[in-house]
């Protein structure tokens, strides 16, 4: 019955009978597979560590063979209303991308006690040899069903490298930045800073109590062994050894490990002994948002809590000097508020207008800025036309500046729960970048932080 699936019920059953489904393996199987499973073994998603392994080439999960019997058995014989009982499996060859796999399920016994019927299962390649074999047991349905068959949703798969990738790429052949990892006492953090170092971007010095740095790397098997430990008791101090490192020229960066980041910064912004400029410090986040074709600047949602006009002046102009330096052209800024029109009950809107203004006396210089913007005239063409906005910006910034942390920290974090989006980031303002990412940021995102600070500094000597 075309468009619908139905079962057949115990009674129709009869040993002997089989049911079959062909399939091309894909990539996309593969990776769709490894996504659903959590199951990222390099044997089957890394070309270059495959190429050494013992078949040399990409190769299937097996369980994945094993998921085209269980499909054969929930759809086609008995089909709906089946449960499955038991099931072994005998894996003897691999498959691989383009191999032609037949799952065929034969019954080998009906059980009329229980309504139970074993089947004999096997997986041939397109030569006909066989790739899995096995034995399943199911509870066969009594009653008939049919159903519409439901149609399952599109998925669409970007071969793109990420915006971060990109950037990652952008850094490769720049000497590497020496950076000191402040109390890289924790997996993530330590694991991040040794991978950064192994792509070449960074030279890191681990500054944190040896012990327990040490203690780390043996419970998760990371060989720091050829990595300088500068010995500290712990995270406050091993803070104030960063600042006291870049001051005596020992290290060109320092980048958050596991601490707070009040820690991290009380004795950078310290007005004595820290790193002070005549610039404001601020963070600069890079987001790589799944949706938006371009990396997308955000800032300040981790230093500033409510800056003012003056001080928005040096945020925006450390995004501008970050966007410009790394090589990506003139940024189009947007300047955020609850609303597009200026309101003097809305403070921010009025600071949108002077940043606007003080842009084209060139107090602030090196990018197109408009403003006030509310988010969704900011990011959406569409949305600023239907309110009557004529602006370069609206539609395609590149940096958005936030009116304050908190509106700044809820956005940024909803862009990465919702919308799937990776943080990468900088403190700018300092005498040196502070890479500064969240705790819990994954290595891509560290390295890609990591890559920012040696694009920075290595590129603004040439401006």
């Amino acid at each position: 019955m075309n468009g619908y699936i139905e079962n057949k019920t115990f009674d129709e059953i009869k040993v002997g009978d089989s049911a079959e489904l062909q399939h091309t393996l894909t990539n996309h199987d593969i990776q769709l597979f490894a996504i659903m499973s959590g199951d990222v073994n390099p044997a089957h998603v890394d070309k270059e560590y495959a190429k050494s392994d013992m078949f040399h080439k990409i190769i299937a999960h097996g369980m994945w063979g094993g998921s085209l019997i269980s499909t054969v058995l929930g759809t086609q014989l008995p089909g709906p209303g089946t449960i499955y009982l038991s099931q072994t499996f005998k894996f003897l060859r691999p498959v691989a991308i383009g191999d032609e796999i037949t799952a065929r399920v034969t019954v080998k016994k009906k059980d009329k006690t229980n309504n139970h019927i074993t089947f004999d299962c096997v997986c041939l390649n397109q030569s006909g040899k066989e790739v899995i074999t096995g034995v399943a047991e199911i509870l066969a349905p009594t009653e008939k069903v049919s159903r519409q068959t439901i149609k399952m949703p599109h998925i669409e798969f970007s071969e793109e490298p990420s915006q971060h990738d990109k950037l990652i790429d952008m850094a490769k052949g720049l000497k590497p930045l020496i950076t000191a990892i402040v109390h890289p006492v924790d997996a993530l953090s330590l694991k991040g800073a040794i991978a950064t170092a192994e792509a070449g971007i960074i030279i890191p010095i681990l500054v944190g109590p040896e012990a327990k740095i040490k203690a780390v790397a043996k419970a998760e098997g990371i060989d720091i062994s050829k990595y300088k430990i500068v010995a500290v008791p712990h995270s406050d101090a091993a803070a104030e050894k960063a600042v006291e490192m870049v001051h005596k020229g020992i290290v060109e960066s320092i980048m958050k490990g596991s601490l707070h980041t009040e820690e991290l910064m009380h004795p950078i912004v310290n007005r004595d002994s820290g790193l002070q400029t005549g610039r404001r410090m601020s963070h600069v986040a890079v987001l790589d948002v799944p949706l938006y074709p371009r990396p997308l600047f955000l800032t300040d949602a981790a230093i500033n809590t409510f800056p003012n006009l003056s001080e928005k002046m040096d945020i925006v102009q450390n995004a501008i000097d970050l966007f410009v330096t790394i090589e990506l052209g003139t940024p189009r800024v947007a300047l955020l508020s609850a609303i597009e029109t200026i309101n003097e009950r809305i403070p921010s809107t009025l600071d949108a207008a002077a940043l606007c203004k003080m842009a084209e006396r060139m107090q602030i210089t090196g990018a197109i800025l408009d403003g006030p913007l509310a988010f969704d005239n900011a990011m959406s063409a569409d949305a600023a036309k239907v309110k009557g906005i004529a602006s370069q910006v609206a539609g395609k910034p590149d940096i958005l500046l936030v009116p304050d942390l908190e509106s700044g920290n809820m956005l940024m974090k909803q862009l990465t729960l919702f919308s799937g989006a990776t943080m990468a980031g900088i403190v700018m303002g300092a005498r040196v970048p502070i890479i500064l990412t969240s705790r819990s940021s994954d290595e891509l995102s560290r390295i890609a932080s990591c890559a920012l600070a040696l694009m920075y500094c290595r590129k603004k000597k040439k401006i």
